[in-house]
């Protein structure tokens, strides 16, 4: 039951995506990423001290280099759910697992002197099947830079998350990665807003709305929410039903946009989603259970495996 957690974490984070596409129509990508950093370091913030934990850490450098890489991520992520399909900037994010399979592929191939752990290298070949059947239709519709801008949004985020767990496994508490990691979004928001104004001053969108207000606060309330219960679920759940769990925000992303935005994909793109779904999964079971690496880290998580 505890593995649900990432069945809520999912749902969020696929809520804050519906929240981000609406609000891009009337704020920037770099107000997004501040309101959710303000949001993000009130609630983090509170959490720590009613806890008891400290805000003093021992790894500032990698606190800002996970910073840096993450709010790029972020920023990339954002702009392409303004402009691209939900359905489809959510499943190219999702991506992140598979260029880490990728990444421990070539290391294994690497070390191992040519030995092919084949059913991984299938389901890495198979994602980017899937990616060439989803962009396909983003090409015809004159979408494909931010699509390949959302692509690459899920590599930062793999490296992203391979700091994490670094940070994780090396003792820095959950929730002091989580709140300097709003800490950057909220300085590259700031930063952000200065710099698209030019030489004329930071460029700010007057809030002019209930609406609007309760769209940015509920951008990060659901990314702080989907982030302390995923971590939540990997720390108490079932590692192998966790990682894969996580893919029902492909699911819930897919359902919002047709019925909120009216999304109508062909069939490239649903076979697209289909195949990333699907070799997502099977590369997360490879590495959780298939291999000696896997079974070592089975208490913590797959994304740990390249430790």
């Amino acid at each position: 039951m505890q593995s649900l957690w990432m069945l809520f974490a999912s749902f969020m984070f696929a809520v804050m995506g519906v929240c981000v596409k609406l609000a891009s129509a009337e704020f920037s990508t770099s107000e997004l990423v501040l309101y959710r950093g303000v949001v993000g370091v009130i609630a983090l913030g509170m959490i720590i001290k009613l806890s008891g934990e400290t805000f003093r850490t021992a790894m500032p450098g990698a606190h800002l280099w996970r910073g840096l890489i993450g709010v790029t991520s972020l920023w990339l992520w954002y702009y392409s759910i303004g402009e691209l399909p939900l359905a489809t900037a959510m499943t190219l994010n999702y991506m992140s697992p598979i260029w880490i399979a990728a990444w421990l592929f070539a290391l294994g191939w690497w070390h191992a002197r040519n030995d092919v752990k084949w059913p991984l290298m299938v389901a890495v070949g198979l994602s980017f099947v899937g990616v060439t059947l989803l962009l396909r239709p983003a090409f015809h519709a004159n979408q494909l830079t931010p699509a390949l801008i959302a692509l690459g949004s899920s590599v930062i985020t793999a490296t992203a998350y391979m700091q994490v767990r670094k940070m994780g496994l090396a003792g820095e508490p959950e929730n002091r990665v989580v709140f300097y990691f709003t800490v950057m979004n909220l300085a590259a928001g700031i930063v952000g807003v200065f710099l698209t104004g030019g030489g004329d001053g930071p460029v700010f969108h007057p809030i002019s709305s209930w609406r609007s207000g309760l769209l940015l606060l509920a951008i990060g309330v659901c990314a702080t929410s989907a982030q302390i219960a995923m971590t939540r679920a990997y720390r108490l759940g079932n590692t192998l039903v966790v990682a894969n769990l996580q893919y029902t925000g492909i699911v819930f992303s897919s359902l919002w946009g047709v019925f909120i935005f009216g999304d109508v994909f062909d069939w490239h793109s649903w076979a697209g989603i289909g195949i990333i779904l699907a070799s997502g999964m099977a590369a997360t079971f490879y590495n959780t259970r298939n291999t000696e690496r896997g079974k070592a880290i089975a208490s913590t998580d797959p994304i740990a495996s390249e430790v």
